[in-house]
Protein backbone atom coordinates (compact mmCIF):
# COMPACT_ATOMS: atom_id res chain seq x y z
CA UNK A 1 0.00 0.00 0.00
CA UNK A 2 1.23 3.57 -0.60
CA UNK A 3 2.52 5.89 2.06
CA UNK A 4 -0.73 7.75 2.48
CA UNK A 5 0.56 10.66 4.59
CA UNK A 6 2.89 11.71 1.77
CA UNK A 7 0.31 14.25 0.50
CA UNK A 8 -0.44 17.69 1.91
CA UNK A 9 -0.13 18.35 5.62
CA UNK A 10 -3.90 18.81 6.16
CA UNK A 11 -4.51 15.48 4.39
CA UNK A 12 -1.82 13.79 6.47
CA UNK A 13 -3.24 15.04 9.75
CA UNK A 14 -6.71 13.90 8.74
CA UNK A 15 -5.38 10.39 8.03
CA UNK A 16 -3.61 10.31 11.39
CA UNK A 17 -6.87 11.27 13.06
CA UNK A 18 -8.84 8.61 11.18
CA UNK A 19 -6.30 5.90 12.09
CA UNK A 20 -5.92 7.07 15.70
CA UNK A 21 -2.17 7.48 15.39
CA UNK A 22 -0.20 9.68 17.74
CA UNK A 23 2.40 11.56 15.76
CA UNK A 24 4.33 12.16 12.58
CA UNK A 25 7.91 12.56 11.40
CA UNK A 26 8.58 15.44 9.01
CA UNK A 27 11.06 14.14 6.44
CA UNK A 28 13.27 16.83 4.92
CA UNK A 29 14.83 14.47 2.39
CA UNK A 30 16.24 16.91 -0.18
CA UNK A 31 16.43 20.05 1.92
CA UNK A 32 14.57 21.89 4.65
CA UNK A 33 11.83 23.24 2.41
CA UNK A 34 8.88 24.37 4.49
CA UNK A 35 7.47 27.89 4.36
CA UNK A 36 6.70 30.03 7.37
CA UNK A 37 3.00 29.68 6.61
CA UNK A 38 3.23 25.89 6.53
CA UNK A 39 5.25 25.83 9.75
CA UNK A 40 2.47 27.73 11.49
CA UNK A 41 -0.17 25.44 10.00
CA UNK A 42 1.64 22.27 11.06
CA UNK A 43 2.10 23.58 14.59
CA UNK A 44 -1.60 24.47 14.81
CA UNK A 45 -2.85 21.12 13.45
CA UNK A 46 -0.52 19.09 15.65
CA UNK A 47 -1.60 21.00 18.76
CA UNK A 48 -5.28 20.57 17.93
CA UNK A 49 -4.86 16.78 17.64
CA UNK A 50 -2.35 16.53 20.52
CA UNK A 51 0.22 14.88 18.22
CA UNK A 52 3.94 14.49 18.77
CA UNK A 53 6.11 15.68 15.89
CA UNK A 54 9.68 14.79 15.05
CA UNK A 55 11.80 15.75 12.05
CA UNK A 56 14.48 14.00 10.00
CA UNK A 57 17.27 16.09 8.50
CA UNK A 58 18.19 15.70 4.81
CA UNK A 59 20.09 12.61 3.75
CA UNK A 60 22.99 14.45 2.09
CA UNK A 61 24.80 14.84 5.41
CA UNK A 62 28.40 13.83 6.05
CA UNK A 63 30.18 15.58 8.89
CA UNK A 64 33.33 13.69 7.85
CA UNK A 65 33.27 14.71 4.19
CA UNK A 66 36.59 15.37 2.49
CA UNK A 67 35.32 18.68 1.11
CA UNK A 68 34.84 21.50 3.60
CA UNK A 69 31.86 22.87 1.67
CA UNK A 70 30.05 19.54 2.14
CA UNK A 71 30.76 19.63 5.87
CA UNK A 72 29.49 23.20 6.10
CA UNK A 73 26.35 22.26 4.17
CA UNK A 74 25.79 19.30 6.50
CA UNK A 75 26.00 21.54 9.56
CA UNK A 76 23.54 23.94 7.92
CA UNK A 77 21.08 21.15 7.06
CA UNK A 78 21.00 20.01 10.67
CA UNK A 79 20.61 23.48 12.18
CA UNK A 80 17.92 24.33 9.63
CA UNK A 81 16.07 21.14 10.57
CA UNK A 82 16.35 22.10 14.23
CA UNK A 83 14.89 25.54 13.51
CA UNK A 84 12.02 24.00 11.54
CA UNK A 85 11.45 21.59 14.41
CA UNK A 86 11.27 24.43 16.92
CA UNK A 87 8.92 26.37 14.66
CA UNK A 88 6.41 23.50 14.38
CA UNK A 89 6.69 22.55 18.05
CA UNK A 90 8.48 19.26 17.42
CA UNK A 91 9.81 17.04 20.19
CA UNK A 92 13.15 16.26 18.57
CA UNK A 93 15.07 15.97 15.30
CA UNK A 94 17.44 13.32 14.03
CA UNK A 95 20.14 12.94 11.37
CA UNK A 96 22.62 10.45 9.89
CA UNK A 97 25.93 11.97 10.89
CA UNK A 98 28.76 10.67 8.71
CA UNK A 99 30.59 8.04 6.70
CA UNK A 100 33.92 6.52 7.73
CA UNK A 101 35.51 6.90 4.26
CA UNK A 102 38.09 4.30 5.24
CA UNK A 103 39.36 6.34 8.18
CA UNK A 104 40.08 5.32 11.77
CA UNK A 105 36.92 5.27 13.87
CA UNK A 106 38.36 7.40 16.66
CA UNK A 107 39.55 10.02 14.17
CA UNK A 108 36.11 10.13 12.61
CA UNK A 109 34.55 10.54 16.05
CA UNK A 110 36.76 13.56 16.72
CA UNK A 111 35.78 15.15 13.41
CA UNK A 112 32.09 14.49 13.98
CA UNK A 113 32.32 15.83 17.52
CA UNK A 114 33.97 19.06 16.31
CA UNK A 115 31.11 19.69 13.90
CA UNK A 116 28.41 18.77 16.41
CA UNK A 117 29.91 21.38 18.73
CA UNK A 118 29.15 23.98 16.03
CA UNK A 119 25.68 22.55 15.52
CA UNK A 120 24.76 22.62 19.19
CA UNK A 121 25.85 26.27 19.43
CA UNK A 122 23.00 27.28 17.10
CA UNK A 123 20.14 28.89 19.06
CA UNK A 124 17.51 26.43 17.79
CA UNK A 125 19.57 23.47 19.00
CA UNK A 126 19.24 24.69 22.55
CA UNK A 127 15.47 24.41 22.34
CA UNK A 128 14.99 20.89 20.94
CA UNK A 129 16.55 17.44 21.22
CA UNK A 130 19.12 17.02 18.42
CA UNK A 131 19.76 13.32 17.95
CA UNK A 132 22.39 11.45 15.93
CA UNK A 133 20.81 8.26 14.61
CA UNK A 134 22.23 4.75 14.68
CA UNK A 135 22.94 3.85 11.08
CA UNK A 136 22.36 0.72 9.01
CA UNK A 137 25.43 0.30 6.82
CA UNK A 138 28.88 -0.74 8.00
CA UNK A 139 30.37 2.14 5.97
CA UNK A 140 28.38 4.68 7.99
CA UNK A 141 29.56 6.20 11.25
CA UNK A 142 26.97 5.59 13.95
CA UNK A 143 26.96 2.26 15.72
CA UNK A 144 25.35 2.21 19.16
CA UNK A 145 28.61 2.80 21.04
CA UNK A 146 29.49 5.82 18.88
CA UNK A 147 26.05 7.39 19.22
CA UNK A 148 26.01 6.94 22.99
CA UNK A 149 29.56 8.30 23.24
CA UNK A 150 28.64 11.41 21.25
CA UNK A 151 25.52 11.96 23.34
CA UNK A 152 27.66 12.19 26.48
CA UNK A 153 29.43 15.22 25.08
CA UNK A 154 26.55 17.68 24.67
CA UNK A 155 23.42 18.89 26.42
CA UNK A 156 20.24 18.46 24.35
CA UNK A 157 21.90 15.57 22.52
CA UNK A 158 20.53 12.04 22.93
CA UNK A 159 20.49 9.03 20.60
CA UNK A 160 17.88 8.24 18.03
CA UNK A 161 18.01 4.45 18.20
CA UNK A 162 16.99 2.89 14.90
CA UNK A 163 16.48 -0.75 15.82
CA UNK A 164 16.14 -1.83 12.19
CA UNK A 165 19.49 -0.21 11.39
CA UNK A 166 21.21 -1.98 14.27
CA UNK A 167 19.68 -5.26 13.12
CA UNK A 168 20.92 -4.65 9.58
CA UNK A 169 24.45 -3.45 10.33
CA UNK A 170 25.01 -6.60 12.42
CA UNK A 171 23.72 -8.73 9.51
CA UNK A 172 20.72 -10.08 11.40
CA UNK A 173 21.86 -9.60 14.99
CA UNK A 174 20.24 -7.52 17.74
CA UNK A 175 16.83 -9.05 17.18
CA UNK A 176 15.56 -10.70 20.36
CA UNK A 177 14.37 -9.58 23.77
CA UNK A 178 17.81 -9.87 25.40
CA UNK A 179 19.44 -7.79 22.67
CA UNK A 180 16.82 -5.06 22.85
CA UNK A 181 17.03 -5.06 26.64
CA UNK A 182 20.83 -4.72 26.42
CA UNK A 183 20.45 -1.65 24.18
CA UNK A 184 18.07 0.00 26.61
CA UNK A 185 20.18 -1.01 29.61
CA UNK A 186 23.25 0.57 28.02
CA UNK A 187 21.41 3.82 27.47
CA UNK A 188 20.16 3.90 31.03
CA UNK A 189 23.55 3.01 32.49
CA UNK A 190 25.64 5.41 30.41
CA UNK A 191 23.27 8.32 29.77
CA UNK A 192 20.94 8.11 32.75
CA UNK A 193 17.30 7.32 33.26
CA UNK A 194 16.27 10.51 31.43
CA UNK A 195 17.55 8.94 28.18
CA UNK A 196 14.82 6.30 28.49
CA UNK A 197 12.25 8.78 29.73
CA UNK A 198 12.89 11.08 26.74
CA UNK A 199 13.36 8.44 24.07
CA UNK A 200 13.30 8.72 20.28
CA UNK A 201 13.58 5.60 18.17
CA UNK A 202 12.84 4.24 14.70
CA UNK A 203 11.70 0.78 13.68
CA UNK A 204 10.75 -0.92 10.41
CA UNK A 205 11.13 -4.16 8.59
CA UNK A 206 14.47 -4.23 6.80
CA UNK A 207 16.45 -6.16 4.19
CA UNK A 208 20.19 -6.51 4.78
CA UNK A 209 23.42 -8.26 3.87
CA UNK A 210 26.89 -8.54 5.32
CA UNK A 211 27.31 -4.88 4.28
CA UNK A 212 24.28 -3.87 6.32
CA UNK A 213 21.07 -2.15 5.28
CA UNK A 214 19.66 -2.66 1.79
CA UNK A 215 16.14 -1.25 2.04
CA UNK A 216 13.16 -0.97 4.37
CA UNK A 217 10.36 -3.54 4.27
CA UNK A 218 6.95 -3.94 5.84
CA UNK A 219 6.90 -6.04 9.00
CA UNK A 220 5.04 -8.86 7.25
CA UNK A 221 7.90 -9.20 4.74
CA UNK A 222 10.77 -9.01 7.22
CA UNK A 223 12.28 -10.76 10.24
CA UNK A 224 12.47 -7.73 12.56
CA UNK A 225 11.18 -8.93 15.92
CA UNK A 226 9.08 -5.89 16.79
CA UNK A 227 7.08 -7.81 19.41
CA UNK A 228 10.13 -8.50 21.57
CA UNK A 229 11.24 -4.91 21.04
CA UNK A 230 7.96 -3.55 22.36
CA UNK A 231 8.02 -5.99 25.29
CA UNK A 232 11.49 -4.75 26.23
CA UNK A 233 10.47 -1.11 25.92
CA UNK A 234 7.44 -1.77 28.11
CA UNK A 235 9.51 -3.54 30.76
CA UNK A 236 12.09 -0.73 30.84
CA UNK A 237 9.40 1.94 31.16
CA UNK A 238 10.53 3.73 28.02
CA UNK A 239 8.71 7.02 27.35
CA UNK A 240 8.90 9.20 24.26
CA UNK A 241 8.58 8.43 20.56
CA UNK A 242 8.93 5.31 18.42
CA UNK A 243 8.53 6.19 14.75
CA UNK A 244 7.63 3.58 12.15
CA UNK A 245 9.59 3.79 8.88
CA UNK A 246 8.13 0.85 6.96
CA UNK A 247 7.11 1.50 3.33
CA UNK A 248 3.48 1.10 4.44
CA UNK A 249 4.13 3.46 7.28
CA UNK A 250 0.65 4.07 8.66
CA UNK A 251 -0.57 0.47 8.75
CA UNK A 252 2.66 -0.80 10.31
CA UNK A 253 2.47 2.03 12.86
CA UNK A 254 -1.02 0.78 13.68
CA UNK A 255 0.40 -2.75 14.07
CA UNK A 256 2.92 -1.42 16.59
CA UNK A 257 0.35 0.54 18.55
CA UNK A 258 -2.15 -2.33 18.65
CA UNK A 259 0.43 -4.81 19.94
CA UNK A 260 1.82 -2.38 22.51
CA UNK A 261 -1.64 -1.71 23.89
CA UNK A 262 -2.20 -5.47 24.24
CA UNK A 263 0.75 -5.62 26.62
CA UNK A 264 -1.32 -3.75 29.21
Amino acid sequence: MPRRTKGSYPEAFEILKEMNLDGMELEFVHGVRISDTTRALVKKLAAEQDLVLTAHAPYYINLNAREQEKIDASVRYITETAQAGVDVGAYSITYHAAFYLGQDKDEVFKKVCAQVEKIMAAPACGAIWVRPETTGKVTQWGDLDEIVRLSKEFDRCLPCVDFAHLHARTNGGMNDYDAFAAILQKMGDELGAYALENFHGHVAGIAYSEKGEKNHLNFAEADLNYKDLLRAMKDFGVKGVLTCESPDIEDDARVLKDFYEQLG
